[in-house]
């Protein structure tokens, strides 16, 4: 399977409460701070809500 590497790009001072609890449960804690995942539904769903906040990038 696919592999993602979310890595966080902009802060989330101005982020709602609910994003932030995605960056968490994401595992994502600072800017530049990185974390890979497998493409799955609720992998993408939780990217989704906070793309404006995370770059994407797509690993072998």
């Amino acid at each position: 399977m696919a592999k993602w590497k979310i890595t966080q790009v902009k802060s989330k001072n101005s982020a709602t409460e609910r994003q932030m609890a995605t960056l968490a449960s994401l595992g994502i804690r600072r800017i530049n701070h990185s974390v890979v995942f497998e493409v799955t539904p609720i992998v993408k769903g939780m990217v989704t809500k906070v793309l404006h906040l995370v770059k994407v990038e797509e690993i072998e």
